[in-house]
């Protein structure tokens, strides 16, 4: 029995499933929570979608007024995990993912655990595990597990829109190398079950506000410095120049794509200051300018090889003199 089916005997044989993805939702993990939701439904089951916090204003097009919030419902949550006796780990591969406080609701239970995903270096234990670094998306993932567990006539537009949008977002308009032709092949199976592609893009594409172009136009402009010598930009932005802009959740997450698209860059590496904390997003181009190594090994983060996350308790100037010493080990 091929993994996928033994994931479909799974959700039917369960009573009370949750669909659990990372903190500081994107794209692939809204998009592939929902999709999974909307197909679990499909099979005549029910499932809650338990995130750690809410999905980004950019995202708020989707339906997701069904999902459970850790930090606005936190009640709700730990109800959900009490009665769940089956968990789904959609879009990460270690429990330290999802916050501490459903990190540990997570390892309380002990119950039957799926995790999907396309990460590196998995560390979760789970009962069933798709880890599929190959794979653009985890929803591309999601897409073949409704086909490959014998339910592709099932894949509609409700189940199709959100998983597209995953596919999109983590694969950067399927410009990034992760993008292949089994992902097209996936993305026309969903065009094919009624997903209006373009309607997507423009949601994605023609929701901006005006102080997130503002703020976007300042950091570009103002903030952004470049090391000539290494061909890395770099972009900061304090709590209060955030503040300054009225800064909405989301408002920045295309900043390091702007400026890894400058001429000759090589990578880009874009720092926020929130929660207390700086918050860091790198990317880069070609396998020897991977930037997963420096997040995990100097920024307790990690991800892809070209797109990955990491984080700072140091303050503002403290965290740029950092990432300027590492930058000639690495570039």
């Amino acid at each position: 029995m091929n993994i996928y089916l033994k994931i479909a005997a799974e959700i039917k044989a369960a009573n009370n499933i949750i669909i659990t993805s990372h903190k500081s939702p994107d794209g692939d993990s809204v998009g592939s929570s929902l999709g999974l939701l909307h197909f679990i439904e499909k099979l005549g089951k029910t499932a809650t979608v338990c995130h750690p916090d809410p999905a980004p204003k950019f995202l708020h097009w989707l339906d997701t007024s069904s999902f459970l919030v850790m930090t606005e419902q936190p009640e709700a949550v730990t109800k959900a995990f009490e009665a769940a006796d089956l968990i789904f780990c959609l879009d990460y591969n270690a429990s330290n993912r999802i916050g501490s406080e459903m990190q540990a609701l997570l390892e309380a239970k002990d119950c039957k655990t799926i995790m999907i995903d396309h990460h590196l270096a998995p560390e979760l234990p789970a009962t069933l595990s798709v880890s599929e670094t190959t794979a653009s998306s985890t929803a591309e993932l999601i897409v073949e597990l409704i086909e490959e567990s014998g339910h592709g006539d099932l894949l509609d537009q409700s189940i199709g829109t959100p998983l597209y949008l995953g596919i999109l977002t983590d694969t950067g308009s399927f410009r990034f190398p992760s993008t292949t032709p089994r992902t097209h092949e996936v993305l026309a199976k969903l065009l094919a079950s009624g997903v209006e592609q373009h309607l997507i893009h423009e949601a994605l594409s023609d929701n901006n506000t005006a102080t997130k172009l503002r703020l976007q136009g300042y950091a570009m402009s103002k903030k952004m410095e470049i090391l000539e010598d290494y061909n890395v930009a770099i972009i900061s932005l304090s709590k209060e120049e955030l503040s300054e802009y009225q800064y909405q959740k989301g408002d920045t997450d295309n900043l390091a794509n702007q400026a890894l698209s400058i001429q000759g860059m090589k990578a880009a590496i874009v720092f926020t200051e929130r929660d207390g904390i700086m918050k860091i997003s790198f990317r880069s181009k070609g396998e020897e300018n991977a930037v997963n190594i420096l997040a995990s090994e100097h920024f307790n983060g990690g991800g892809h090889a070209n797109a990955a996350g990491g984080m700072s308790e140091l303050g503002v100037e403290e965290t740029m003199e950092k990432i300027r010493g590492l930058i000639p080990e690495y570039f």
